[in-house]
């Protein structure tokens, strides 16, 4: 069987039309509804001379305008390359420019931007998702062309998304991901844990990351109705986990703590809520048991973009004392741990790179031979992470290869110090990172938020850490700090407080 991803709306609108598929921003749509908008933005693209093939950027937030626009463009095997809308308007035009964007839907609050990177780039066709007096309108287009399925000609290994790395060092890079990679990483998703056609998940995590666009397209593909949010509030989350009655949602830490510390504050219905998934960082074990006191069990995932999103899941029923694993890998998915040197796998407990492998795994990187080559060691993708097995199979992710301390030959895992710090109840949160140094190579310095009122002195930390910590890996500098820097996607930025620590020494 030919798979097709935009042909999962058409089945849909089939089996279930008049069912809510989508709470939007403007309106509630059934399958039915969803799936003749795609049909109208598919016909309007061919009308224009779009091809297969051909790549559109989406600039949206989460809303009704870029499903429709996705879900039409793969029906044509247009790909869509969705853009982090935080960018500047220069590393937006790096990305419209690499991946050679023939048309961009984009957000009418974004009409500012657009204008000054219209003469920067060779993009032809510009449509607003709102008001536009100079741009074709997504209202307009649905409003004027065909709702007729349109042939579906593209398949199965055919790319049809864009994920652009975030960046973190050096230009980012353009993930391609198949109809097949979509399809495994759903059957992932809704076969590790518990996700059904009944559920009404809430989505707020951006589609510019795969953390956001992987949940889009199992929920399509299981069928149950997504309620779709362009911006993150915590109280607004709540209200709207009581109002549209969520079983389900997908997040990152940092989303966790604000909204943990705001529930009381309201005190929302949580009856309907049966989880919430969290990746991007390591949950606090904290974090975990505070949710787990509001009787709402917290899923934790270990994903990554090259591998179409979930990894791994950790979950209660697996076993409720790991929560500090990233539990077990996702069904048709394997894991292992090799040497960083010798590539030859390693027995459990012993650290060493993650390798994946599975249906999951990205077809290679946008014009970027030696970054795709560099990625792989044969079938495996070469993750970058650093981790272990336990005698039970529970995946622990310590470290980022690159973020790795190795201090007077020894190697410091800045994960481990990070979790020590965060055990203490006077801290927020926590970032360890190697700085150069003379006599040892690296020293780790540990960046710290502490609760609001803390008396916490660097002694006092310091101190802390010798109780739980070998010598070596105690921080020998320490730095309270506001807020830590992050991504979009809430993703620390090491690179940015390594940078800002060399400045100081």
């Amino acid at each position: 069987m030919k798979m097709n991803v935009g042909e999962w709306l058409t089945h849909r609108a089939f089996m279930v039309g008049e069912k809510t598929g989508f709470v939007g921003k403007y309106s509630d749509y059934t399958f039915s509804e969803m799936n003749q908008r795609a049909n109208r933005f598919a016909d309007y693209l061919l009308k224009k001379g779009v091809q297969k093939g051909d790549r559109i950027a989406l600039i949206c937030k989460n809303h009704e305008d870029f499903v429709t626009a996705f879900f039409g463009s793969a029906k044509i095997g247009v790909i869509t390359v969705p853009i982090n809308w935080r960018l500047s308007t220069h590393e937006t035009i790096y990305i419209l420019s690499h991946s050679e964007a023939k048309a961009v839907v984009y957000d009418e609050a974004f009409n500012q931007d657009i204008n000054e990177l219209k003469p920067k780039t060779s993009v032809e066709i510009f449509i607003c998702s709102g008001d536009s007096s100079t741009d074709e309108t997504f209202e307009n287009i649905l409003n004027t062309y065909s709702k007729t399925e349109p042939e579906i000609i593209s398949f199965d290994e055919d790319t049809i998304l864009f994920m652009y790395t975030s960046g973190t060092t050096g230009k980012p890079k353009g993930a391609m991901i198949t109809h097949n990679n979509l399809f495994a990483a759903s059957i992932g998703l809704t076969h590790t844990i518990d996700w059904w056609a009944e559920d009404r998940f809430l989505l707020v995590a951006p589609f510019f990351h795969i953390g956001g666009f992987a949940p889009l397209i199992a929920n399509v593909h299981v069928g149950c109705t997504t309620v779709l949010l362009e911006d993150f509030h915590p109280i607004k989350v709540w209200e709207i986990i009581e109002r549209e009655k969520i079983t389900s949602m997908m997040t990152v830490p940092a989303m966790l703590t604000v909204m943990a510390d705001t529930v009381e504050k309201i005190k929302p219905d949580l009856s309907t809520l049966r989880y919430i998934s969290c990746g991007a960082s390591p949950v606090p074990p904290k974090l975990i048991e505070t949710f787990r006191n509001l009787e709402i069990s917290i899923k934790q995932v270990y994903g990554i973009t090259e591998y179409t999103g979930a990894v791994s899941f950790w979950k209660e029923s697996f076993d409720p004392d790991k929560y500090d694993s990233m539990g077990k890998p996702v069904m048709h998915g394997s894991l292992k741990i090799v040497d960083v040197d010798s590539q030859l796998e390693l027995p459990s407990g012993e650290i060493g790179e993650i390798l994946c492998k599975g249906p999951q795994v990205f077809k290679g990187y946008w014009k970027n031979e030696a970054a795709t080559t560099q990625a792989f060691m044969g079938d495996w993708y070469k993750s970058g992470d650093m981790g272990k097995f336990d005698e039970g199979g529970f995946l622990y992710v310590v470290d980022r290869l690159k973020d790795m301390i190795i201090s007077g030959g020894e190697n410091i895992y800045s994960a481990e110090v990070e979790e020590i710090l965060t055990d203490n109840h006077e801290v927020i949160e926590a970032a360890v990172v190697g700085i150069p140094n003379e006599n040892w190579g690296e020293i780790p310095r540990a960046y710290i938020v502490k609760s609001e009122n803390s008396s916490l002195t660097k002694e006092e930390i310091m101190e802390y850490c010798r109780t739980h910590l070998a010598s070596f890996k105690v921080p020998k500098e320490v730095a309270f700090v506001e807020q830590l820097p992050r991504n979009a996607v809430g993703k620390i930025l090491k690179n940015v407080l390594k940078d800002e620590a060399q400045k100081i020494s």
